[in-house]
């Protein structure tokens, strides 16, 4: 007895470790971190002729075709569909909502060496179990075309997965940098891949405008072009009146609904933005009318010089009236001619407005502002913004549609129904939470793609530095907060120092990665370690579908300080097992070179400490060069 006793407790512990792909080679990848999986004995290898077995629905018929090209294409297999087949390899079934457990988006995927089986409640549950399919094959499953191994084999498992947050979202911007309509539906295939299922589309902004309105022509002829500069954002010369107006784009209606159909059979809901009434100058520069200031016809849509001062403490002052008018009733009217157009083209049940950064000093200086505020009882400028939401809500609600904004929008008193999205950290959230209002949490401390990945030495310069470990420990739901108001989190991609998709994959992969766990997986299956082990199996997956991704997750973390007035340097790793490598004589380190083991004095003539990591004999970071002169001024040393 005693023994049969011991034989099922050693049965389960090795049940649990296998649950979280922890047995010395047999992890199981899966990024997100599915809600259990169970590694069973054995392989289950794909046959030269593969059988599918589906539900003919209309519904499924794009996740069929998505597995099937998936499929064949890298393996050069024979792949057949068939409604019943007595010998499928594969068979996706549909349960029809009979299993509570799982909901609307999860699935069950059993591997055993004879077959494979996804079910599912509905279509979008197989779609996301096909996903787990396809990362538990080699990574040459990624290969766009025959590559003829004979190695297609996957693990037998047991997985169990669900969504923790009905809300998992990426935000691309394309207004500060125009992406064509074929660029945008990659995007929305590689986050779909990771079970994302919201793109938050931001059209419109001080750079561009960028969906048309059949009904305001000027908003595409005129608002989306602008003069093309190359540098930092937010620094370029201010455009001359003779420079061309020769960088910009368009999505036309067809456009959006090519997009949003695409994004509908990748199981992907569209935000669309129209920010307002801030970062509005391309639509100011279309309809001077709509601009409080007297001159605005002589404004441009904003190439990326400087329009904005910033204060340092969260405060900032427009240099050119970006901001539509609240006190014009033309304002209003078309607003209604947009959100119109707007909300029939999108089938979501949102429409963000922005509402973030809205400067108000051109307000305090107008008459018809003033005179507002006198008619409507409105103390000061928040309340002339709130009053402006409420106005814009009712618009959208006209529609059939619900309005969501940036966290600005809870300044002035929020509109009815409307949902808030936390940037500002997570105060905004917490504090909509706390007025029963929905929330979704998207707060730059974690959330921000558009930020640095590492050291600005060697990263390209922008605002603030997300590392990936930074980004891994985003969570919605903020302690003390009621979860039921929080929809879910979402990733934001400003684009401003972004101009090409291949940029725009460096700054978001792995850190979407880390926020699709997030947002996916339980919090109590988050572990870092694990997680960046499946990193870096993407990482292969990626240089086989050439995309491209950071290795920042490698670079070390310089920490400048003094001892007795001398430079003292630290340098640390955010993912372990790196050792550092170092020089101050100005050549390239190697593992040869002295390695870092605490930290260290310059030299008193060494003027550059250059640095690499490894992985054993690997080097897996970049060599990074950093002035000891930078050093010195972080430390707060003057030489």
């Amino acid at each position: 007895m005693l023994k049969k006793r011991l034989i099922t407790i050693l049965s389960c512990c090795l049940t649990g470790i296998y649950a979280i792909g922890q047995i010395p080679g047999g992890h199981v990848n899966i990024i997100p971190e599915p809600v259990t999986v169970i590694r069973g004995e054995g392989y289950f290898k794909l046959p030269v002729s593969i059988s599918i077995e589906a539900p003919a629905l209309p519904a499924l018929q794009p996740v069929i075709q998505f597995l099937k090209q998936r499929l064949s294409v890298p393996t050069g297999y024979n792949v057949t569909i068939a409604v019943q087949s007595a010998n499928a390899h594969i068979r996706l079934i549909l349960d029809k909502k009979a299993d509570p457990v799982i909901g609307s988006e999860g699935y069950r995927l059993a591997v055993t060496p004879g077959m494979i089986t996804i079910r599912a409640n509905e279509p979008a549950g197989l779609f996301y179990g096909i996903q787990t399919l396809l990362q538990l094959l080699p990574n040459e499953i990624e290969s766009e075309i025959a590559i003829g191994t004979g190695k297609w084999e996957l693990p037998c498992v047991d997985i169990t997965d669900y969504p923790r947050f009905g809300w998992r979202g990426l935000m691309f911007d394309v207004s500060r940098h125009f992406f064509t309509k074929k660029e945008v539906m990659d995007f929305i295939d590689q986050m779909a891949r990771y079970k994302f299922n919201l793109f938050h589309w931001s059209l419109t902004n001080d750079e561009g405008w960028r969906i048309e309105i059949k009904t305001l022509p000027n908003l595409t002829k005129k608002g989306a072009w602008r003069t093309d500069k190359t540098g930092y954002f937010g620094t370029f010369s201010t455009p001359l009146p003779d420079e061309p107006l020769n960088y910009g784009g368009f999505y036309t209606q067809d456009d959006i609904k090519e997009v949003i159909q695409y994004a509908k059979d990748h199981f992907v809901n569209i935000l669309p933005e129209v920010d307002v009434p801030g970062h509005s100058l391309a639509a100011i520069v279309s309809y001077p009318e709509l601009s409080c200031t007297p001159g605005a016809e002589k404004y441009r849509v904003r190439s990326g010089e400087k329009i904005m001062e910033w204060h340092g403490d969260g405060r900032f002052t427009a240099l050119v009236d970006n901001s539509l008018c609240p006190a014009n009733e033309k304002v209003y009217a078309f607003l209604d001619k947009v959100f119109t157009e707007v909300a029939a083209l999108f089938p979501f049940d949102y429409i963000h407005v922005g509402g973030d950064e809205c400067a108000k000093n051109f307000w305090e200086k107008s008459d018809a502002i003033k005179s507002l505020m006198k008619k409507e009882g409105l103390k000061t400028m928040h309340e002339v913004q709130g009053y402006f939401e409420k106005r814009v809500g009712k618009i959208i609600a006209s529609k059939g549609k619900k309005l969501i904004g940036w966290d600005e929008i809870l300044e002035g008193g929020l509109a009815e129904n409307a949902a808030v999205m936390s940037w500002r950290g997570e105060k905004g959230g917490i504090e909509a939470a706390k007025l029963k209002h929905d929330v979704v949490m998207s707060p730059s401390t974690y959330a921000y793609l558009d930020y640095m990945q590492g050291d600005v030495i060697i990263e390209p310069r922008v605002y603030s530095t997300l590392r990936l470990n930074k980004a891994y420990q985003f969570d919605p739901v903020p302690p003390g907060v009621d979860a039921k108001y929080i929809k879910g989190g979402q990733a934001n991609i400003w684009t401003e120092q972004i101009p090409n998709t291949r940029h725009l994959q460096y700054m978001t992969w792995p850190r979407a990665f880390a926020i699709a766990e997030c947002v996916w997986s339980p919090k109590e299956k988050k572990n870092w370690d694990s997680f960046v082990r499946k990193v870096e199996q993407q990482f292969k997956r990626y240089d086989i579908r050439e995309i491209k991704y950071a290795l920042s997750m490698y670079d070390p973390i310089f920490t400048a300080k003094t001892n007795n007035g001398q430079l003292l340097v630290e340098l640390a790793t955010e993912t372990t097992g790196l050792d550092i490598y170092y020089s101050f004589d100005n050549s390239f380190p190697d593992r040869f070179y002295p390695k870092y083991t605490k930290a260290v004095t310059p030299p008193k003539d060494a003027v550059m400490l250059k640095v690499i990591t490894y992985k054993g004999n690997q080097p897996v970071g970049r060599m990074i060069a950093m002035p000891l002169e930078e050093m010195n001024k972080r430390a707060g040393i003057k030489k």
